[in-house]
Parts: structure tokens; sequence; C-alpha cells
């Protein structure tokens, strides 16, 4: 490998200004799980019970990435699984919340918690459950397979599928809007 390729410093996001600012200022990352964290199917068992959520590991590191910068990362979604909790933990997701009927109700209580303002804030959801929330924080987000309604709403689409990498994208966006992205990269290739 060249060390012209090491030293190569690239933003696959230049194209999308008005993204770029609102992540530069992004404290907080609020994500949906169905359709967000993973790619929304649900697989119910005989008991009509929920038995397998797929995450995608891009995701996680991107998330683990994120948190390593100072960026705090919650949860707010419409069900309640253990599957979830035990991602999270993995991720050390320490904000969660899970069975919300009424996800602006949710973010605020976040807010309170947190000390941040909504400016301080991106989301990325995919349906209408989070329309609540998408057009009140700084910086709005949704993946490919997002609902047309989500999609006239955000400021950034992701090139990926929820469940497929778009978490990830968003990552590597706020990562290199706050200028973080390169020397994590130049880390990893130690």
């Amino acid at each position: 490998m060249s060390q012209a390729f090491h030293s190569m410093k690239t933003n696959p996001y230049s194209d999308y200004p008005l993204a770029l600012e609102k992540a530069a200022h992004v404290k907080l990352l609020v994500l949906d799980v169905d359709g967000v964290l993973t790619d929304g199917s649900l697989l119910i068992g005989q008991e009509g019970k929920e038995e397998l959520k797929i995450f995608d590991s891009l995701d996680g590191h991107g998330i683990k990435m994120l948190q390593s910068t100072g960026v705090q990362v919650a949860i707010i979604t419409g069900r309640s699984s253990a599957m979830v909790q035990g991602r999270a933990k993995e991720l050390g997701i320490e904000l969660i919340w899970m069975a919300v009927k009424h996800k602006a109700d949710a973010l605020n209580e976040l807010l309170q918690k947190t000390g941040l303002k909504l400016s301080d804030c991106a989301a990325m959801g995919d349906d209408w459950p989070d329309l609540s929330i998408l057009p009140k924080v700084g910086f709005a987000a949704c993946p490919a397979q997002a609902h047309t309604e989500v999609k006239k709403r955000v400021h950034f689409q992701t090139q990926k599928r929820g469940g497929q990498g778009a978490v990830r994208e968003l990552c590597d966006l706020i990562l290199s809007a706050q200028n973080n992205y390169d020397r994590l990269l130049q880390e990893a290739l130690r």
C-alpha cells in the first residue's frame, strides 16, 4: 500500500454542506431501533413474541467511535426488547427509552437528564412515530428506506438502509464534520 494512500485526507460528505454544518454541533445522537439499528423486520414466534433482532456490526463500531469523541448516544424506541437492552449494553449506551408512545416526551426527558438543547441533538428515524422529534432537533437524518414523509423532513438521508450500515454512515458524517474522522482513521491504520 502506498504512503500516499495513508496520508490522503478525504471527506466523502463534502457534497452535503448543510448536513456537515449541522453535524458539526452534535453532542447527542438519538436513534430509533426498528428500521434504523435493524432492517425493520419483526420475527414473531409461535407465542406471539418477538424472537430475533439483527444488528449491523458496522453501526456498532460507528457508535463506539462517536462515543470515543464525547458524543453521547441514546435510543428512543416504541417497542420494549431485551435484545435492544443487550445490544445497548454492549455498545455502552445508557440512555435508553423503550415502549415509548410519544417520542417527543422521551426526548424532553432526555434533554433534562443530559442538560443539552434540541440544537445539540441529532436524531435518526424512519417512520411516522419519529416525526415528533425529527423536525425539532438540530440535525435530522433517516436511512435510505425511510417513509416518504420522513424523507421530506430531514437534513440528510443515508445511502444505506436501516440495519445495513445507515447508522455507521451517519456516525462517519458526524465524525467528519467534527474533524475526528481522519484522526480515528490514522489510529486504525497504525
